[in-house]
């Protein structure tokens, strides 16, 4: 039943092929940009998940918190 379905829509051959050169095209451009980028900034940006305001004891300080009950 499916191949019947699929069989009817028009232009549905070239759908993989419009769908491989999109994720070929996608990727081919991240890496265009990742060589080219700027490694200090990769390195920035690869920090500031780590630098979020947050003090730097702020895990061991819940932890104390936590265990002092």
């Amino acid at each position: 039943m499916e191949s019947n379905v699929l069989s009817s829509i028009p232009g549905i051959e070239y759908y993989p092929i419009i769908s491989l050169v999109l994720f070929f095209a996608f990727f081919a451009g991240l890496m265009a940009w990742f060589f080219r980028a700027d490694r200090t900034r990769l390195a920035e940006l690869a920090e500031q998940p780590l630098r979020d305001g947050s003090p730097d004891n702020y895990t061991s300080s819940l932890f104390d918190i936590h265990h002092q009950n």
